[in-house]
């Protein structure tokens, strides 16, 4: 694979966004718990990344790491998903399959919230590890399988963790995806030659609450509410310049949904909904079908 270091080269298409702004923002939250590696799920290790890196044994067990993850699904959904109604924010949701599978009753209250359901690989792992094309492929189906019948709609966006595999994108396309969002390269959407119908629609993992869990990264919430106050002061002055654009934002159950940390992402719906209007908020699958139809 060739690596493109020119993308659009400073010649961005002339694009508005549906409602007539040129910056979309793409609020992201990923529904991973359940779906992290733990030994007593029967995975070969467990997950040693959470509010503190784990210390118990390789091979053993790990109640507190599951506990950490599990506060997600039990505390932080419920009030990420009131916060999202009050402000009228929709949202992309990037599902774990096995998270889906063992809980599907949170991921229908996701979508009949409105919200998009979006493939985020079967285990929070990343693609780029597996061992086999066929391998990768069964766990792509098992995880559009788990959140059809959730949900009752494929998912047509995929985001896994880490990196995609050589063979990941050929295979999005042959289960009928429309978008991936592996790509941290852009602030636009593009098209990836080398897979012609798949659209890459970029994420990004600064403006992003995995940051309170690295040493060079946010601590209290209102750190990530300005960073991401920046960002959108930036992308709407390059707006009024006639340049279009795409903000990532990106969450976590298990992070964002903490109290101590939850202002990190209420304050930012509150920014965005004071923007409604100068901003295009979408859902990704929203924004890949305007990306496509604004370029013919």
């Amino acid at each position: 694979m060739t690596r493109d270091l020119i993308g659009y080269g400073g010649a961005w298409p002339d694009l508005r966004w549906p409602n007539g702004a040129r910056l979309a923002v793409s609020v992201v939250v990923n529904l991973e718990e359940g779906a992290e590696q733990q030994v007593g799920d029967g995975d070969p290790h467990s997950e040693r990344m959470g509010e503190v890196l784990s210390v118990v044994p390789p091979g053993v067990r790990d109640m507190g790491q599951e506990q950490i993850f599990a506060y997600g699904t039990r505390a932080g959904l419920w009030r990420m998903l009131e916060a999202l109604e009050r402000h009228a924010v929709p949202a992309t949701f990037l599902m774990c399959g096995r998270a889906v599978q063992r809980a599907p009753a949170l991921a229908r209250a996701v979508a009949a919230a409105g919200h998009e359901a979006a493939a985020h690989g079967w285990l929070w792992r990343p693609h780029a590890d597996y061992a086999s094309r066929a391998e990768e492929a069964a766990d792509l189906a098992r995880c559009v399988e788990a959140i059809t019948l959730a949900t009752g709609r494929r998912p047509e966006g995929f985001f896994c963790r880490g990196s995609e595999s050589v063979w990941t994108r050929g295979l999005l396309l042959e289960q009928g995806f429309r978008y991936t969002s592996n790509a941290f390269d852009d602030d636009l959407p593009y098209e990836d030659p080398a897979h012609p119908g798949l659209l890459v629609v970029p994420y990004a993992l600064d403006s992003n609450d995995m940051k309170f869990f690295h040493p060079n990264g946010f601590v209290r919430a209102g750190e990530m509410v300005d960073y991401v106050g920046d960002a959108l002061a930036v992308l709407l002055a390059e707006a009024e310049r006639g340049r279009p654009r795409l903000l990532n934002i990106g969450y976590h159950l298990r992070i964002a949904g903490r109290p101590g940390r939850f202002r990190a992402f209420e304050g930012v719906l509150e920014r965005l909904a004071a923007l409604r209007g100068q901003v295009w908020l979408a859902r990704r699958g929203e924004i890949a079908r305007a990306f496509r139809a604004a370029l013919g």
